[in-house]
């Protein structure tokens, strides 16, 4: 049997950074993190974006544990998933330590 070469936290990053890698996922991290929660509406509101595309970039963000939404009819809220968010952050540090 082949010995993993690859550690759970190298894989985690490696999944953070893959969700981070689009500016406009940055972006709405960075809108997100200066409110407690915005609803998909008014995400699609600030950027110049079909709500289809903002739709997968914020998939992506919620399959990579960064955001969690919550459905309020006809609306989404989301928010950032805080203890994801700084296990993020911590990976982060610890690569650029190094």
């Amino acid at each position: 049997m082949k010995k993993e070469v690859f550690t759970d936290d190298q894989k985690q990053l490696a999944r953070i950074a893959r969700a981070l890698g689009h500016p406009v996922r940055v972006y709405i991290m960075e809108l997100l993190s200066q409110q407690s929660c915005c609803y998909s509406g008014d995400l699609s509101d600030e950027l110049p974006i079909a709500k289809s595309t903002l739709s997968q970039h914020l998939k992506e963000l919620k399959t990579a544990g960064l955001i969690q939404g919550e459905i309020e009819v006809p609306k989404i809220k989301y928010c950032i998933n805080q203890k994801n968010w700084e296990l993020a952050q911590d990976l982060f540090k610890n690569l650029l330590k190094k």
